[in-house]
């Protein structure tokens, strides 16, 4: 083991971990702390254990082959699915970034003191655009180097909640490792179900598979192929760690403050305090509903305006570079799926303004409840567009026909098809949960069809994995 030559693996791994600490993941943290307390901490763990794992079969499809998981898709399916396959993953980059441009416009209305309005705030994302550009001409590594400062000012702000606050450290480690949810009922195990489809994100298995291609491995040296999987996964670990470490002081803070609070307890110390925020809760028995804003708003009640503060500043930097993130995943799924090479300005500049349009509507002419609120339908958007990434990433590293010795053994097979199975069932009770709460009939015939169409595309893409696995008998004679 070489600390030198981890350190020149270093880099891929943190922006991978950029996405499991975007605006939808905080405030999916913050309302498990909110509504569960302690109790869903182990779920956290093991859906960032999961998500390991499967980026850990992203990266050696990347390293042993030296091509990324569009541009095998673009080599083994036919064309009608492969169009499809890019589409549904273009759709999950939107909606994170549509996520992004939330977070980030929520943060500047709150570090302005409400002087900039959301729509205001929703336009200053626009600006993330030249800063990625601006930092993208100064190469990969400068790049990595920003975004690890990012993640810094993360950890800093967040950690500096969680201390703040004072969570009870003996129920932190008995939520975290006792898996069991005494008491709880629909609306903790939907935040369950809620915390793995805000962890596992699509796009990026994309992104992970092409990072590892910006280091030289020579892959006719099957050592030095082993030795790169082997520090990309180390590296994969130790970022994980630390978004997982920054999830927790959300998760944390949240259940030690907000649990079991209703909106009037919330409503009184507002008032006591002055805040300008208090007519955000009514003086009622209901219990606290919280998202990054209102999320924000009482920890500046409760702890002071330098919480508020804060807070604001980690979710601008969860922001900004979750959106560069999904830019550079978007950049590498048009040209694997397509073939086209597009500039990256003209790249940044379309998902840009696809993801600001319907977000900027909403700002203008609603208030920050329905602005919020758009993450759980965009969650359930990412939810729809799992299996488009895991089921081809274990299809392309069960095929010795690609990864040749670096194939996937029996043990990862099974264990890797059982997990796909897992997330995506897991998503689907999230996505069904989430249309039955809409009480609209046509709505319900609409989700009807539109799920025939999915589960036959997804039907045909497990037909296919299968006879990868082994199941040899289903290949109807291809």
């Amino acid at each position: 083991f070489s600390f030198r030559k981890l350190w020149a693996f270093t880099g891929p791994g943190f922006l991978m971990s950029i996405a499991y600490l975007d605006p939808g993941n905080i405030e999916s943290d913050l309302q498990s702390g909110a509504v569960a307390g302690f109790k869903l901490l182990w779920v956290l763990l093991l859906a960032t254990v999961i998500g390991l794992l499967l980026q850990r079969l992203a990266a050696r499809l990347g390293v042993v082959t030296g091509l990324h998981l569009a541009e095998g898709c673009n080599r083994q399916y036919r064309k009608f699915p492969r169009i499809i396959l890019w589409l549904m993953v273009e759709l999950a980059i939107i909606g994170s970034d549509m996520q992004e441009v939330i977070g980030s416009a929520i943060a500047i209305n709150l570090l302005s003191m409400g002087k900039i309005p959301l729509w205001g705030g929703v336009l200053i994302t626009i600006a993330d655009t030249f800063v990625f550009l601006f930092l993208d001409k100064y190469g990969l590594r400068k790049l990595e180097a920003f975004f690890g400062f990012l993640i810094t000012i993360m950890a800093l702000t967040f950690g500096y909640e969680y201390i703040t606050v004072k969570p009870n450290q003996e129920k932190l480690l008995q939520g975290l490792f006792i898996p069991y949810c005494r008491d709880c009922g629909t609306p903790q195990l939907e935040q369950a179900v809620g915390i793995v489809g805000a962890v596992i994100m699509p796009h990026n298995m994309y992104l992970h598979s092409a990072l590892v291609k910006s280091r030289q491995v020579n892959r006719a040296d099957k050592r030095e192929v082993r030795e790169a999987n082997k520090y990309f996964f180390i590296e994969s670990c130790i970022a994980l760690f630390v978004s997982f470490i920054i999830n927790i002081f959300v998760v944390t803070v949240f259940a030690e403050a907000f649990f079991q609070k209703t909106n009037a307890d919330v409503n009184q110390v507002c008032v006591n305090s002055s805040s300008p925020h208090s007519s955000l809760f009514p003086n009622n028995n209901q219990t606290l509903e919280v998202d990054i804003y209102k999320g924000g708003v009482v920890l500046g009640c409760y702890f002071g305006p330098a919480a508020l503060y804060i807070w604001a500043i980690g979710i601008l930097a969860a922001g900004q570079s979750s959106t560069m993130t999904g830019t550079y995943s978007g950049q590498f799924v048009m040209e694997g799926f397509l073939n086209l090479r597009w500039s990256r300005f003209a790249r940044v500049l379309l998902t840009r303004s696809i993801a600001i349009t319907p977000t900027l509507f909403v700002a203008i002419f609603q208030d920050v409840e329905h602005l919020t609120g758009m993450n759980d339908f965009l969650n359930v958007l990412m939810s729809l567009q799992l299996p488009f990434a895991l089921i081809p990433v274990l299809t392309f590293t069960s095929l010795p026909s690609i990864m040749h010795d670096f194939a996937n053994g029996l043990f990862w097979r099974v264990a890797g098809g059982l997990l796909i199975l897992l997330i995506c069932s897991i998503n689907m009770y999230f996505v069904v949960a989430y249309v039955l709460s809409l009480n609209n009939l046509g709505l319900y015939i609409g989700a009807g069809v539109l799920s025939v169409i999915y589960l036959s595309f997804v039907a045909y893409l497990t037909w296919l994995c299968l006879v990868a696995l082994g199941a040899s008998f289903l290949a109807c004679g291809n």
